[in-house]
């Protein structure tokens, strides 16, 4: 990440390996001995202190590169995990709080995930009997933190660009919740030839959030953990420009294939979020009309909104694609 300049991004939008979770072990094993020797010696606190400190450096180069008032948004969960004869919790989102902390990021409220189970025997432990059974985990972090003293906008091309990245009313009171109830996850396998078989990505909508309620359009995003590639397209989506980093060469071809679909992908997206907002307006009274599109909003903030559909992505050298999007105004159902 060292070719990023300092204070050059607007916004983080990652999910780094978990920490204690069995299926990132190998990456963590190759980047770090002493990683390995700790899991062999069953030593479950020396290995997650450790696993941290490898993923410490990425927070500290997020900070670096980070603007004045620019935010980084972590999606994490804590793992569970028996080593020897010892079953315990691994706080990881406790434990990159505290170093954002310590990197200098003030720390803002965060948002509980709370993903849908339908597993019939959701606790862990020895069934009805207490005190032998613990409560599982069915939620991750999303943490939020922010360099700096909030964000300014002060020239009149700043503010105009800020009200056109505004969220309507309806969406602003569900996605700015400290709990999200509504998201579930996103498919997990990955095909033949990939490095590992599962992805553990986040879904779409998750990254198109927090990319719309901490950015402006034009601004940039990072993904220092990029994957699959959820975050670069939920920014192409959202009209921002977007940066990832990936040391898994094989999720290539599946980062390629969602850049080659996402063009009718977002169009869809945006046109459902449009005729989500028109039918919610339809049966109120409301004071204020958007200008672009015509129909009612709840405040004046949101009069200027503006969603440009998606005309073309194209590949403009190795790993580098430029989006077009087009002038015209989406059609929405009244």
């Amino acid at each position: 990440m060292r070719s990023l300049a300092d204070s050059s991004l607007d916004l983080v939008v990652t999910s780094p390996p978990y920490p204690m979770i069995a299926m990132w072990d190998e990456l963590f094993c190759r980047s770090s001995r002493a990683v390995r020797n700790a899991l062999a010696a069953q030593d479950g606190e020396r290995a997650f202190e450790l696993m941290h400190r490898r993923l410490d450096a990425v927070w500290d180069e997020c900070y670096r590169a980070l603007r004045e008032g620019g935010i980084i948004c972590i999606n994490i969960g804590d793992a569970t995990r028996t080593l020897g004869d010892q079953f315990g919790l691994y706080p990881n989102h406790a434990r990159i709080l505290q170093h954002l902390r310590k990197c200098g990021f003030t720390a803002l409220p965060d948002i509980l995930w709370r993903k849908p189970t339908n597993a019939p025997n959701k606790f862990m432990g020895s069934g009805v009997l207490p005190v032998g059974a613990y409560v599982t985990l069915e939620h991750e972090y999303i943490l939020i933190a922010r360099k700096g003293a909030r964000r300014v906008f002060s020239s009149e091309r700043e503010k105009k660009k800020r009200r056109e990245s505004a969220l309507f009313w309806e969406e602003r009171n569900v996605w700015y919740s400290d709990v999200w109830t509504d998201l579930t996850g996103t498919g997990q396998r990955l095909s033949p030839g990939t490095a590992r078989s599962r992805s553990a990505a986040y879904p779409f909508e998750l990254a198109y959030r927090l990319i719309n309620m901490f950015s402006l359009r034009n601004d940039t995003v990072l993904d220092p953990f990029l994957g699959t590639g959820t975050t670069l397209l939920a920014s192409m989506a959202s009209q921002r420009h977007s940066v990832g980093f990936e040391l898994d060469t094989s999720l290539r071809a599946t980062i390629e294939k969602g850049c080659a679909s996402i063009v009718d992908q977002a169009n869809d997206y945006i046109r459902a979020r449009l005729e989500r907002h028109a039918q919610f307006v339809a049966d109120r009274e409301v004071k204020h009309r958007n200008r672009r599109y015509g129909f009612g909003v709840v405040s004046a903030q949101e009069r200027d909104i503006k969603l440009n559909a998606l005309s073309a992505v194209s590949a403009v050298g190795d790993d580098e694609y430029e989006v077009r999007y087009a002038a015209k105004k989406r059609c929405v159902k009244a």
